[in-house]
């Protein structure tokens, strides 16, 4: 094949995907918040980080951090939220990077979120909260909360590795204008959402909502959405330190709830915390990495009735 025409079919791939990112840009538009409460604003490092307010303020304070991945918001806890208002105070930021906080072209990393968990804790609480933690940002609240008091943890298939390795060149390319857009649109294409969600996520496909499929296909189709999922997807926001030893180290109680059908996070890895950190373990039956989301009331009833707090 002749120079010319092998640089005229790679000109009018990258024209093709530049057409479609923003044919799906003019998609998305405008999202509403899919947690319902109140809808605040904590201005964070240079962020606007949003967040959900339910319940009555005058009732213990619990903190929710949802997970990381390609379509990540508080919007994870939309099955527990109401149900633990009725008798908590609950806030649900949106991370950095995410949902609808600010989601400027930074190089995130794992020491941005351990900080933005800390500071979060001291700023939107008044006393020491029960704190819960999804998948990888469990390792992050983890290691805030070695420095400030919390009155207990609840980790929910915790994680202190996603992607192996650090890679350079995976970041680079998937914050690449053009070709990381479009790579990027296929990781956050409703097909690859319900893929992951029935693979990965959910143990039964028939709870996986339509709603949830289409809320985060709009969140991740926000501008700047790839940013911080490239940090996540090369490895840039796993957390120096293992689990277990920031575990080892926080003065709360901490209860791991896991499924015991999750691969990611098999169940075999909780039971190592558990017993190298000396924390609780609650494992949900027929249930992969989301047994808050396929379970909630259960999750709420372990969380108010099994997990100790710190007096």
């Amino acid at each position: 094949m002749k120079l010319r025409n092998v640089l005229g079919a790679t000109v009018g791939t990258v024209g093709a995907t530049a057409l479609a990112n923003r044919a799906l840009r003019s998609r998305a538009g405008e999202f509403d918040p899919f947690l319902e409460g109140d809808q605040g604003t904590y201005r964070w490092r240079g962020f606007d980080v949003t967040y959900a307010e339910l319940g009555d303020p005058a009732d213990d304070d619990v903190l929710l951090f949802h997970g990381i991945s390609a379509a990540s918001s508080n919007h994870e806890f939309s099955r527990v939220a109401d149900r633990l208002a009725e008798q908590y105070h609950v806030i649900a930021p949106d991370l950095p990077g995410f949902g609808h906080s600010d989601r400027p072209p930074l190089l995130y990393s794992a020491s941005l979120y351990s900080t933005f968990v800390e500071d979060a804790i001291e700023d939107l609480t008044d006393d020491a909260p029960i704190v819960v933690g999804s998948s990888l940002t469990g390792a992050h609240v983890a290691t805030a909360a070695r420095q400030i008091d919390v009155a207990s943890l609840v980790l929910i298939c915790p994680t202190d590795t996603s992607m192996g390795r650090r890679q350079v060149w995976l970041r680079a390319l998937f914050r690449s204008p053009v070709v990381g857009e479009g790579l990027f649109n296929l990781l956050a294409s409703k097909p690859s959402i319900r893929y992951f969600n029935a693979d990965h996520g959910y143990y039964d496909p028939e709870n996986i909502a339509e709603d949830v499929v289409e809320y985060e296909w709009l969140s991740a189709h926000q501008p700047g959405a790839r940013f911080a999922p490239a940090s996540f997807i090369s490895g840039f926001l796993d957390p120096e330190e293992d689990l277990e030893k920031a575990l080892a180290d926080v003065d709360a109680p901490v209860m791991l709830v896991w499924g015991r059908d999750a691969d990611i996070t098999p169940l075999e890895r909780g039971r190592a915390v558990a017993e190298m950190a000396d924390t609780g373990l609650i494992v949900f039956d027929r249930a992969k990495l989301l047994p808050h989301v396929e379970y909630p009331e259960k999750f709420v009833e372990v969380l108010s009735e099994e997990v100790p707090v710190k007096q």
